[in-house]
């Protein structure tokens, strides 16, 4: 049977085409955050099978297979690539109204000119045809990222990281711009297992050994000299629970040093280190002119029984819902006293934060660089068209959707590009729906403007590329 997936897929008036098929179709990706594999990027991978594009890491399918029956051994388990395609493909007709369905039909057509639909049925034949295609060098990993015009991969690399795929890559000259993201979610978690092994690692790639606070700052601030030297253009925070903790950098010394030698921290302290030491890092990213990321209010691990077999991300986290406005507030306003407030992304995993985020965006913006606090774009389970054109239509009513730095994959499989396209479609259409409701005029300019600063110009700008 053939796809629902035409040239106007999602456009529903003649504004939504004109603006999609003249203006956001071919423009050039920014894909500023996302976890894709660097290393594959250098190598120029070929995956082997469509399994292993698609399914391995992918916790979305696998949490829609779960929700579907599928033995877990078809899903992260023993049984062969092709078993598991098989199990996803039974899933995907139960899939309607998931943002997977939508995805995996666009990247079909869009990758491999498959115009079927994947179920039971068809999915032998579009295994065989798919793999095929795989191995040809029109869709290793350096060629889908050419196919797609990408200009700028933001990746998500720990500070200890040695960068050497990027490095590599920038010596090459490769024609996309590979970056690495900044992401000390570790150095900050000095109330888990692994923070002290995490410390004497960060003392090893800085030859030192990190005995104080001071010194566990300065290694901090090497790391960040190092990223910025070899192209970094942001950084990245997950952060569960929001925490500001007015605290001294003596009482933050004393609380290091009690982890150092195995006390318990009491969970203001955890709160105070946590606070004197992002901001001290906010400082940082302001001087090198970086952006800050916070992506806010995920329930991570939730099924202990699961995360003890499997690990992190895999597909048991959820939505959280703790108050965020009062400490994000005095967070952004502590470094902004200061004039130390970097250019600032906020996400939420919970939309009942968009009012919050966009209003809270508003308050630090400055003449210097237009949306320098952004409301950042539907984040993991918000990334559907509902979630979508909510983000944007809270922002526009809030704050400029004109200033908005638009899309990003925050994925692990290169397919996932086609995302872009997705959302370009809903951009569209929302514009279009305005000017057919008589919110907006119809100025085709004006309107193709919008399209090219929110899919492309904005984060090319945001991000000084």
């Amino acid at each position: 049977m053939k796809t629902f997936i035409t040239d106007d897929f999602l456009l529903y008036n003649d504004t939504a085409r004109e603006l999609y098929h003249n203006t956001a179709k071919d423009l050039p990706i920014i894909d500023y955050h996302n976890h894709l594999n660097h290393e594959e990027i250098l190598k120029d991978k070929n995956y082997s099978n469509l399994s292993e594009i698609w399914l391995a890491g992918d916790h979305y399918k696998w949490r829609a297979m779960r929700a579907n029956g599928i033995d877990e051994a078809y899903i992260t388990g023993d049984k062969s690539d092709y078993e598991k395609f098989l199990a996803w493909s039974k899933t995907v007709p139960n899939t309607f109204g998931n943002p997977l369905y939508h995805w995996t039909h666009l990247e079909l057509l869009r990758y491999f000119d498959i115009d079927e639909v994947l179920n039971e049925d068809s999915a032998p034949a579009i295994w065989k045809e798919a793999n095929a295609k795989l191995a040809t060098p029109e869709l290793s990993v350096r060629s889908l990222l050419k196919q797609e015009k990408v200009e700028f991969v933001g990746t998500t690399d720990d500070p200890t990281d040695d960068l050497a795929s990027h490095i590599k890559l920038a010596e090459e000259g490769f024609a996309s711009n590979v970056s690495p993201s900044f992401r000390p979610d570790k150095g900050l978690g000095i109330e888990k297992d692994e923070f002290i092994p995490w410390v004497n690692k960060l003392g090893e790639v800085t030859n030192s050994t990190i005995e104080t606070y001071n010194g566990f700052l300065d290694k901090l601030a090497n790391r960040v000299d190092f990223f910025d030297k070899h192209g970094c253009r942001s950084s990245d925070h997950g952060i569960n629970v929001l925490y500001y903790e007015k605290t001294s950098k003596e009482d933050v010394e004393a609380i290091f040093s009690k982890r150092l030698k195995g006390e318990e921290l009491s969970a203001i302290e955890v709160d105070q280190f946590k606070t004197y030491t992002l901001l001290t890092l906010g400082e940082l990213y302001a001087e090198k002119g970086w952006v800050m990321q916070l992506h806010i209010s995920p329930l991570r691990n939730n099924n202990t029984k699961m995360f003890n077999k499997l690990g992190p991300d895999s597909g048991f986290d959820s939505i959280g819902d703790p108050l965020i406005a009062d400490k994000l507030a005095r967070l952004l306003d502590s470094l902004e006293e200061i004039d130390k407030l970097p250019k600032t992304v906020l996400y939420s995993l919970n939309s009942k934060d968009y009012h919050v985020l966009a209003a809270m965006a508003g308050n630090y913006q400055n003449a210097e660089i237009p949306g320098k606090v952004q409301f950042g774009t539907a984040w993991w389970f918000n990334d559907t068209i509902d979630g979508m054109e909510n983000q944007m239509k809270i922002l526009a009513n809030i704050g400029l959707i004109s200033n908005f730095i638009g899309m990003l994959t925050d994925s692990r499989s290169f397919l996932s590009l086609a995302r872009h396209d997705y959302f370009r479609r809903i951009l569209c259409n929302l514009l279009g729906t305005w000017v057919e409701e008589a919110k907006v005029p119809k100025d085709m300019a004006l309107l193709e403007n919008y399209v090219r600063n929110i899919c492309y110009e904005n984060a090319k700008r945001y991000f000084s590329l």
